[in-house]
């Protein structure tokens, strides 16, 4: 690669929009795509297309049309469908492909987690952890928890879809969330158990560090099989993955 360069970038999290932002500034023509599942995004630097490319035909044959010299597939951790048809698309098309995932939380002194393989799992573990419950893993999949008889704080983005538990509030709200805000939140809720996926970052991290300190149990969901692509090249942070495609127009194999 020499000169500008045209990137895809599969994002939808903070580190897309700072990889794309600092791209951008570097003179790259990038395009960033996102999934649509929230109606107002942050929407990063550069170009941005919405909506899925029709499985991974439809993204190799939008790799061609579009010239794309690489992808950067820097998704959520629990995005599995897009990670794996972007496998497929760029091997097909003989164009590179880097993985750029933020590593998983690690327990820490003082916490307490059950670990739990999905949101069924979750859903099972949570009585006799207790009965009142903030519940911070997404819109998605909260039909798990529809049949306990528990009640739910339930925080997204946008509005939740049915089915849902049938004790409830919704938080519509968006990250960064501050510790001593995240503690308040608890303690004005009466939050007994914390459930969460192991999405790691920062961004969300708060909530941890407030159950930590108030003393309460967490569920944690691992990252399932499928979101472990280990014959792609990957990275942790925004640094190593603009190093990746500067080694890449230098010529050097990453």
């Amino acid at each position: 690669m020499t000169g500008p360069t045209t990137l895809l970038i599969l994002g939808g999290t903070g580190e897309a929009r700072e990889l794309a932002k600092e791209l951008v500034t570097r003179g790259e023509h990038v395009v960033s795509s996102l999934a649509g599942r929230v109606a107002r995004p942050k929407l990063p630097d550069g170009e941005v297309r919405v909506g899925g490319f029709g499985g991974p035909e439809g993204l190799a044959r939008w790799l061609i049309e579009n010239d794309v010299d690489a992808v950067i597939d820097a998704t959520h951790p629990f995005a599995q469908r897009i990670g794996a048809n972007a496998v497929i698309a760029t091997r097909e098309t003989g164009t590179p492909l880097l993985r750029l995932a933020r590593p998983g939380w690690t327990e820490q002194p003082g916490d307490t987690w059950h670990w739990a393989d999905d949101l069924e799992h979750a859903a099972r573990l949570l009585p006799g952890l207790g009965e009142r419950v903030f519940l911070t893993s997404g819109r998605q999949g909260l039909a798990a928890f529809a049949g306990l008889d528990l009640w739910f704080l339930i925080r997204c983005v946008d509005p939740p879809e049915a089915p849902l538990p049938r004790r409830h509030e919704v938080l519509l709200d968006r990250g960064p969330y501050p510790v001593d805000g995240e503690r308040a939140l608890m303690e004005r809720h009466g939050v007994e158990v914390v459930v969460t996926k192991d999405s790691g970052g920062a961004m969300t991290a708060a909530k941890l560090t407030a159950a930590r300190g108030l003393g309460l149990p967490v569920v944690v969901v691992r990252r399932p099989e499928g979101c472990r692509r280990p014959e792609t090249a990957s990275v942790t942070t925004v640094q190593d993955a603009v190093a990746w495609l500067g080694a890449r127009k230098k010529g050097s194999p990453a």
